[in-house]
């Protein structure tokens, strides 16, 4: 039953990547690449370098990303390398697939096609991620930050990478008003990211009692990330001292929590309560709030 809900698992977390890919590739393909819009990450140096040498922008997504992808084994396993691998390779796929036989799809109004690229990455982006994947490129060297700075937000990380290439492809393929559009496209894609990825401040707060707490800990740290509390308490009739787990969750996690709980103590306790304002690491600043 375990390996049927583990198969079932990673053919949905496949199945979700080959779409991000595909939306991703609809992005760059159909709005950002035939407008010179060049929108950050390795994509954008793809665009550029294809300007240079036409191997096609998914193939020099590919070639760009072996390197990170070596980077990313060694620091976030092979479960991180393979699925990463498979979201590389799609994108690339469908990028260069796209561009050949959908060139009849191609939208030149430069609004249309700064936001809607932006609107398609940055979702696709999302989803990705959530699968515990990245679509390659910054994105690797973005998860490498938010290891050591967990509280700043992945959209405002890209943003600051984007900048960088987007100068980069304005000295190369000299177009300026591209590369403003650009602006507009990181921007667009900073917001869908954010929004996908993260949701709003609402959240749930859960308190867990039960006597697999450390089975029930181990998963929600490993599977979910999530930032795990245990509180003593002592039950008032029995007078046996209890570990109770007590963690925050975003809303669209919240299921997968309830879901390891039962999985693992069809019998535990369990407090589940909305938290409306949260504050700390991983979450927003009250100073930076305030101001």
């Amino acid at each position: 039953m375990t390996k049927r809900k583990n198969l079932s698992r990673l053919l949905k977390c496949y199945l979700l990547i080959t779409v991000a890919s595909f939306l991703y590739g609809i992005g760059t393909a159909i709005f950002s690449d035939p407008n010179n819009i060049a929108p950050g990450g390795f994509t954008g140096v793809a665009i550029v370098l294809n300007r240079i040498v036409p191997l096609g922008t998914g193939a020099w997504f590919l070639i760009l990303n072996i390197p990170i992808l070596v980077l990313g084994t060694w620091k976030f396993g092979w479960h991180f390398i393979c699925s990463t691998l498979y979201a590389t390779g799609m994108i690339s796929f469908f990028t260069d697939f796209i561009a050949r036989y959908g060139k009849a799809f191609i939208v030149h109004d430069m609004v249309l096609a700064s936001v809607f690229g932006g609107l398609m990455a940055g979702v696709s982006m999302a989803i990705i991620f959530q699968q515990g994947a990245t679509s390659g490129g910054s994105d690797i060297i973005i998860k490498l930050l938010r290891l050591k700075y967990p509280h700043i937000k992945t959209g405002g990380l890209l943003f600051i990478t984007d900048i960088f290439v987007i100068f980069f492809a304005t000295l190369v393929i000299k177009d300026i008003p591209a590369s403003l559009y650009a602006f507009i496209t990181v921007f667009i894609n900073g917001i869908a990211l954010d929004k996908v990825l993260y949701g709003s401040d609402e959240a749930k707060l859960l308190f867990i009692i039960s006597d697999r707490h450390a089975s029930i800990t181990r998963r929600l740290l490993k599977e979910l990330d999530l930032g795990v509390t245990h509180v003593y308490g002592q039950g008032a009739f029995s007078g046996k001292d209890k570990k109770v787990i007590m963690c925050v969750v975003r809303m669209r996690i919240s299921p997968q929590a309830q879901e390891i709980v039962k999985e693992e103590d069809p019998e535990a306790f369990m407090i589940i309560t909305s938290a409306t304002e949260i504050y700390g690491e991983g979450y927003k600043s009250y100073f930076d709030d305030k101001i």
